[in-house]
């Protein structure tokens, strides 16, 4: 007795474990009692009896191996024999949801699938009796020993049926990237975020199993992603718990911020989410605004309906067809819209669509039911998304007006009518629009379109079209006809005398398209041009304008879904440094425009041939010394150079002038600076010397004379590490110049005698004369000096130099030092400023 009842209590405290353990993987019943069934309807089953009463398979009177392809032909053929407005039997509206129904069942190959597997969908409640466990051949093992202890008492465990549903529609990252992202343009799409620890995402299960059943019939993605697995895709998306609920438009996330989880609130947060003017609401002010606007190259579509919103299906197929179609609604029960009503003659019983192509009393097409399903809406939109006479306004429609046929007599022709964004070519354009809607016209329109575009919007497809050498000049109102053999190769043949919308000669012109047409369609005969083109420009395309405000409205949805109480102090610290940054750059930026302006109102101005004032360019002369030194020499770049003339105070007022005038025609070099060097500081003789030193091929003793030095210019290459030398005792200064006839009496003695005679150091500034106070320059004038004495000119001061002669030859020799053939002191490093 005793044994017993020990093995009864460990048999309950391992039940209370496994009890526990349940709860904890969220597997308690009482969190989601409605898990084992759902919502919605089970459409088919295989007895005739349930749902619409018949199998889909003999509905749409196919084999239950047929493929897409023979579904579709099915579904059209049945729903053209059963549609309510050509069917006058009063099963008709019935059989033509039954049909619907069969169609959206069998396209949906997961759907599909389960149907023939097990008979039933996951769409109706599948109420089980308590112990059939046929489905997965498990049972409850502890149903039966505890039922002696009460019948009420039982653990009832779901066997992870919750996460069934996850699991059957996980993605992964790479599956996001290339297929959930692309559909999302014409698809929204709802992912839910979970993991396999979660009891919250249990307790959802019910609702997005429900979230499933509504909308996925609409066009709606649904997919779900494992946290714990895909981490990239979490962080990418911005997922920072489980569950999560996102919404995918076109490509961009929006999230769901909610507290809780509930299917109310769920299709607010999907309605919002959906841009505002997607389905316009109509009345009877802009009606006829709304259907004129079709010079937006897209088509109208009319929804009359009962509700005071704007169902998800409305906006899931304005969604999917946004740049095709331009889509309104119109509430029956609102007075402001009787007359749009009756105007189209529509019951306010049922919902009805109209689309209207450039017409706006008679629509193209119209379907009328007391709920249009969403594949019937797609395909009577899909069928007339273009327009009578389209414009060729993008790539993607002349790829879906003008296919590519490779094969000769299958080709297919488009027929383009050359015009201008002008209203005087409406009569062209209306012309060739009542020609390709004449009933003459039928046979040809699966192979022949007809459309127009804007010369001045497609340039460089117009550019193609006339470089042959048979094209007409003048393109306006001409028509060229189209056969694209490749994508950015085609075959075209310009029609003869052009387009003419009015009188006799419109008739010509008609008759000429139509000979032309049927002489491409029917034979054989090649097609004299052939050309490549490029994309067509996107005409549709957003400006920059409006991608910046589409970038800002982006920015400010992530941030409302993103950033709570916490991130606001963080996020408000970073825009106002942001803030500050940009607004100290723009003040520094002004300022530095304020001094540039004062600068150029500082500089020397100058009258040019047009008589406007023009600011002249000056010539910088810095001083070389301790300060400028490194900037000057040392941290030169690669090609730049610096020149700097030898003066002291009492020549600088004559050599600067000279030295300005010699290297001004060199102004404009950025890589020349110019600078002086005053020999009266003891600092820039000593630096002097150093280089000197440096750059003799033997090292020696120098006594430099600083008056000789005078006059003297030295090119300094900071970055390749040599100087050239400029003096007018050097005989670079003056060798190899041809006589010059025209040259003064001076300029030519100066030349003679520095040909003949033999040089020494006195060039550099130094020489064997240890006296620092004589020197071979005068600083007088020449012609005052020569009055008193008999001796020539040249003969009195045959050796010696004037200031005002020092600087003669430097033009010349800054034209061979840009040439490359001046003498070129290398040297090792360049050494320290004195002193430093």
């Amino acid at each position: 007795m005793m044994r017993s009842g020990v093995l009864v209590a460990l048999l309950v405290v391992a039940c209370m474990v496994v009890m526990t353990q349940a709860q904890y993987h969220g597997w308690n019943p009482t969190h989601y009692p409605n898990l084992l069934g759902g919502w919605g309807g089970n459409f088919y089953n295989h007895n005739p009896g349930f749902g619409y009463g018949g199998y889909p398979y003999e509905i749409l009177h196919i084999k239950r191996n047929a493929d897409t392809t023979t579904v579709k032909k099915a579904f059209k053929q049945l729903a053209k024999e059963w549609h309510p407005d050509k069917n006058q039997s009063p099963e008709a509206e019935a059989k033509f949801i039954e049909i619907n129904e069969a169609y959206k069942l069998l396209m949906d190959p997961e759907r599909r699938r389960l149907f023939d597997s097990t008979g039933h969908t996951d769409e109706q409640p599948n109420f089980r009796k308590q112990h059939d466990y046929s489905s997965f051949r498990r049972f409850d093992p502890f149903d039966d020993i505890f039922s002696t202890f009460g019948g009420n008492f039982r653990f009832n465990f779901k066997y992870g049926e919750g996460t069934n549903i996850y699991k059957k529609q996980s993605i992964t990252f790479k599956s996001f990237q290339n297929s959930v992202v692309p559909l999302s343009k014409k698809q929204p799409y709802l992912i839910l975020f979970y993991s396999d620890w979660c009891i919250a995402c249990a307790q959802i299960e019910p609702i997005w199993r429900r979230l499933c059943e509504e909308l996925e019939p609409i066009n709606f993605g649904m997919a779900t992603v494992h946290a714990g697995r895909e981490v990239e895709l979490a962080k990418r998306l911005g997922v920072k718990t489980v569950p999560y609920l996102i919404m995918l438009l076109d490509g961009h996330p929006y999230h769901y911020t909610q507290p809780s989880v509930s299917m109310v609130s769920s299709l607010d947060f999907i309605r919002s989410k959906f841009p505002h003017k997607l389905v316009q609401r109509i009345t009877e002010e802009d009606l006829d605004s709304f259907l004129g606007g079709w010079m937006d190259n897209r088509v109208r579509v009319l929804l009359f309906g009962r509700l005071d919103i704007i169902r998800l299906r409305y906006l899931s197929v304005g969604w999917e067809f946004r740049e095709r179609a331009v889509i309104g609604y119109v509430q029956m029960d609102r007075s402001d819209t009787d007359s749009i009503r009756v105007r189209y003659s529509v019951s306010s019983k049922v919902d009805t669509l109209l689309v209207f192509h450039e017409d706006p009393y008679t629509p193209v097409a119209s379907v009328a039911m007391t709920d249009l399903p969403y594949p019937t809406m797609k395909d009577i939109i899909d069928g007339n998304k273009f327009l009578v006479l389209p414009r060729l306004s993008s790539q993607s429609v002349f790829d879906a007006l003008c296919p590519v046929e490779s094969m000769r007599a299958r080709r297919r022709l488009c027929v383009v009518l050359v015009t201008q964004d002008d209203p005087a070519h409406d009569p062209s354009r209306a012309a060739l629009r009542d020609y390709a809607t004449a009933t003459d016209q039928a046979r040809e329109r699966e192979r022949v379109r007809y459309t127009y575009l804007f010369r001045e919007k497609q340039v460089d497809f117009m550019n193609a079209l006339t470089a042959a050498s048979g094209s007409p000049v003048e393109t306006n109102h001409r028509i060229v006809i189209l056969w694209r053999t490749e994508r950015h190769t085609l075959k075209y043949e310009w029609l003869e005398g052009g387009w003419e919308a009015e009188g006799e000669k419109h008739n010509t012109s008609r008759e000429n398209l139509r000979a032309t047409i049927t002489r491409l369609l029917h034979s054989n005969q090649p097609m004299p041009y052939e050309t490549v083109i490029q994309e067509l420009f996107d005409e549709h395309a957003q400006g920059i304008v409006w991608r910046i405000i589409s970038k800002l409205v982006s920015v400010q949805d992530f941030l409302r879904d993103n950033v709570n109480q916490d991130d606001i102090v963080p996020a408000v610290s970073i825009m106002v440094t942001v803030i500050f940054i940009v607004a100290g750059g723009y003040v520094m930026s002004y300022l530095v425009k304020l001094e540039e302006e004062r600068v150029s109102s500082a500089s020397s101005t100058f009258v040019d041939s047009s008589g406007r004032v023009k600011i002249a360019p000056q010539l910088r002369v810095h001083e070389l010394r301790g300060e400028s030194y490194n900037g000057m020499v040392r941290l030169l770049k690669p090609g730049c150079r610096t020149i700097v003339v030898l003066c002291d105070s009492e020549s600088k007022s004559k050599l600067m002038p000279k030295f300005h005038k010699a290297c001004w025609p060199y102004r404009k070099n950025k890589t020349l600076m110019f600078g002086f060097l005053n020999i009266e500081r003891a600092s820039g003789m000593e630096w002097y010397k150093r280089i000197l030193v440096l750059g003799l091929p033997e090292p020696r003793d120098l006594n430099i004379n600083p008056k000789n030095t005078i006059g003297t210019v030295i090119a300094l290459n900071g970055h390749r590490k040599y100087y050239c030398l400029y003096h007018a005792k050097h005989p670079e200064a003056v060798f190899g110049l041809p006589t010059n006839p025209g040259a003064t009496a001076e300029t030519e003695g100066l030349r003679r005698r520095h040909t003949k005679s033999s040089i020494t150091g006195d060039f550099m500034g130094f020489s064997d004369n240890e006296s620092e106070s004589e020197s071979d320059v005068e600083t007088g004038d020449k012609r005052k000096d020569s009055i008193a004495s008999d001796k020539p000119l040249l003969n009195y001061y045959s050796n010696i130099l004037f200031e005002d002669q020092l600087l003669e030859g430097l033009g010349n020799w800054l034209d061979r030092l840009f040439e490359g053939t001046t003498l070129r002191y290398h040297i090792n490093y360049w050494p320290d400023w004195p002193g430093k």
